[in-house]
Order: C-alpha cells, then sequence, then structure tokens
C-alpha cells in the first residue's frame, strides 16, 4: 500500500536549526544515473578546503540493501505511528515505489548507536508522473521540467534538530546535482509548512487550496515547490540563515558519493 505522508510529528519552528544553478543534464539513461549525479556532486560545490567542515552526530547516506530499507521503514512507522496507528503496519514495509530502480531512499543513522533516525524518498519524474500527480495536475511550469517529489520523510522524536535539515540539504543537492528544476512536497500541518517556507518552498496554488492525496489517505496536503535551479542565489540574496549550512559548508556526514544499490542487485535473503 502506497501512503506518502508529511512527518508525523508536530513541529515548531525549533525542531529545525538555521545555522547562521547548474546547467541541466541531458535526459540519461536510468544506468547512468547515479554516475553523472556523483560526478555533478564531485564537480559543482567548491573546494572542501575552502569551506569550514561541520561533523554532524549521524551519518546520512543513500539506502545499500535491504538492512537499511528495512530500517527507513521503521523509522516511518514509528513517527507517523504516533499520530496515524492504523497506518503503523503498512510504513513499516517497503512498497513498489522504494524498490524502483531509480527511487533514492536516504538513511540518517546515529553515530553512537547506529540506529536509524531519519529518512526521506525520492521519486524523479524521468520515471513517470509523480506520486501526487495521480490526485492532481501541476501546472504548466512544474509538469513540463524535470523534478522530484520528496515523500516518506520522517524523522524519530529524539532525533538530532538537525537531521532534518540535513534530509533536506541531501535532497537538494542530489536534485541540483541531477539538473533537476524542482522539487514538489505535500505538507498537512501549519507548522511543517511553514518549516518548508523557510527553507524556500513556496505554495504552487494558494494558501486556501489543499489537495487530497490518494497515495496518502485522501488526507487534504498543501502542495508546495522550490526552485532547485535558483534557490541557491535566492539564498545569497536574501543572506538567508541557511545559506552557510546549505551551500557554505562541508559536511562529511552526507554521504552522496556512494552510489545507491539497486534492490535488483541486493543479496537474496537465505
Amino acid at each position: 500500500m502506497a501512503m506518502t505522508l508529511p512527518t508525523a510529528q508536530e513541529p515548531t519552528m525549533n525542531d529545525v536549526v538555521f545555522p547562521p544553478a547548474a546547467a541541466p543534464l541531458d535526459q540519461p539513461s536510468p544506468a547512468s544515473l547515479s554516475l553523472q549525479c556523483r560526478q555533478r556532486l564531485q564537480s559543482s560545490a567548491p573546494p572542501s578546503t575552502a569551506r569550514p567542515r561541520q561533523s554532524l552526530s549521524f551519518h546520512l547516506h543513500p539506502c545499500q540493501g535491504p538492512e537499511d530499507l528495512a530500517a527507513a521503514c521503521a523509522v516511518r512507522a514509528e513517527a507517523y505511528g504516533r499520530r496515524l496507528p492504523d497506518w503503523r503496519q503498512a510504513l513499516a514495509e517497503a512498497d513498489a515505489l522504494d524498490l524502483a530502480p531509480e527511487t533514492l531512499v536516504l538513511l540518517c543513522r546515529d553515530k553512537a548507536s547506529g540506529r536509524a533516525v531519519g529518512t526521506a524518498r525520492m521519486q524523479f519524474s524521468h520515471q513517470g508522473p509523480l506520486m501526487l500527480e495521480a490526485s492532481v495536475e501541476l501546472p504548466a511550469h512544474l509538469r513540463q521540467q524535470a523534478r522530484a517529489e520528496v515523500t516518506r520523510l520522517a524523522v524519530m522524536p529524539d532525533a538530532d534538530a538537525q537531521v532534518r535539515l540535513a534530509l533536506m540539504k541531501a535532497t537538494w543537492l542530489v536534485a541540483e546535482a541531477r539538473g533537476l528544476r524542482w522539487l514538489v512536497i505535500g505538507a498537512r500541518r501549519a507548522a511543517l509548512i511553514r518549516i518548508y517556507q523557510r527553507i524556500g518552498f513556496a505554495n504552487v496554488w494558494s494558501d486556501d487550496h489543499w489537495v487530497p492525496l490518494a497515495h496518502a489517505g485522501q488526507l487534504p496536503h498543501r502542495i508546495l515547490s522550490l526552485d532547485v535551479a535558483h534557490i541557491r542565489r535566492e539564498w545569497a540574496h536574501r543572506d538567508h540563515p541557511l545559506l552557510g549550512f546549505m551551500t557554505g559548508t562541508d559536511h562529511p556526514d552526507i554521504d552522496l558519493q556512494t552510489p545507491a544499490l539497486p534492490a535488483s542487485a541486493w543479496p537474496l535473503a537465505a
């Protein structure tokens, strides 16, 4: 059962710590995406020696196999299950989109304990329509350009406050490296909408436009988008408090160079 939910916690602005565009790729084949993404990530950022380095309390990386994906699902079930207990079991299991060859599932693990503390999933428009597009037709300026939907964003209640922000940085870096123009996301709770807006997402429609999403139990969501190609310039123009974290700091614990291992390459269970 496929369901996409915003984070289940009731966030406040204090939940996110705010520390003080590349040319599009040619339409790559699915087999070349991981390599091209890593090459763009390596080439687009200034040398790490020119930027401060910040160590995080967790590692962030693409899921590498069934153990990682099971850990991501456990985070989803715990985070969403607190408010949506009827969905806990479904969220505890991977769905078809998780196992699709070009879906990217990111996982955060606490360094001290090894425990999974956060996750997010990216679906890319070269795979076909995004999940939310089964419920609503996006405006032409979004629909006609390369885009990705961020779903299954989940953070454990006791996780480091920077887990959510690191996941957002990672999704933006991947989108920029792949030459995407837009990130889109659905959110229900006002506090979470404000967090996304502060990061740089904007309403696709008006403030009072809510879309019931079929893959989220028909619950109404606000749809927001981030202009991947121009947000770096916007952050700089506004001297945004995110600028340093997102573009001016090297985070070696955000490891996007390691290629995601597709489900077809996972070892078979004994």
